[in-house]
């Protein structure tokens, strides 16, 4: 479920060295499936271990995470670099804002998840967004945009050469995709 690399292993167990013994960490998600949702980790005393927590045994420390957030860091990655200004610690958990269906899941549904946990997040960058409407019998996906992506100039251009190819690449169903969003309304329309 969750890799955390040696190079992370090793910065926790310095971290948890300064702690009371038997302390480990807790890998959380709040507000899990949402397009709010936020990853953490924060140190877990003994005493702060619940019965339905998902224990992971490294080395040199334990590792939980609630039940609740358990679906959503699955292939979530801890990883630590080291720069010249110290280090990064990085979570990166691709299915914390859309919980990860099965590959044999309905094809609306494998869309779904797609959009949230790949296409969402590089859109959010510019302050949008997109959200599937329909799939249509002959498998056009349509689709509706939203946020910085209302109104965008260049929404022609992301909706072809980005969502397109990758819906296209990876949902078998798709033969298409069909921008429905009155972009005249968003925030800088264009006509």
């Amino acid at each position: 479920m969750i890799t955390i690399t040696e190079s992370a292993q090793t910065h926790f167990q310095k971290l948890l060295a300064s702690q009371e013994e038997g302390t480990g960490i807790r890998v959380f998600v709040v507000n899990p499936g949402t397009p709010h949702a936020e990853c953490g980790v924060s140190y877990c005393p003994q005493d702060a271990v619940e019965k339905d927590d998902i224990k992971f045994e490294f080395e040199a420390f334990n590792a939980y995470v609630d039940e609740e957030s358990s679906p959503y860091l699955e292939e979530a990655e801890i990883d630590f670099q080291t720069d010249d200004m110290g280090g990064q610690l990085t979570l990166r958990a691709p299915n914390a804002k859309a919980r990860k269906v099965a590959d044999d899941a309905p094809a609306v549904d494998r869309i779904r998840y797609l959009i949230e946990s790949e296409i969402n997040p590089q859109l959010a960058s510019h302050g949008g967004q997109v959200s599937l409407a329909e799939l249509t019998e002959e498998g056009i996906a349509v689709l509706q945009f939203g946020g910085g992506c209302q109104g965008c100039g260049m929404a022609d251009v992301t909706l072809k050469d980005g969502i397109e190819k990758t819906l296209l690449e990876k949902i078998p169903e798709v033969t298409g995709v069909k921008d429905i969003t009155e972009h005249q309304l968003g925030e800088n329309p264009y006509y």
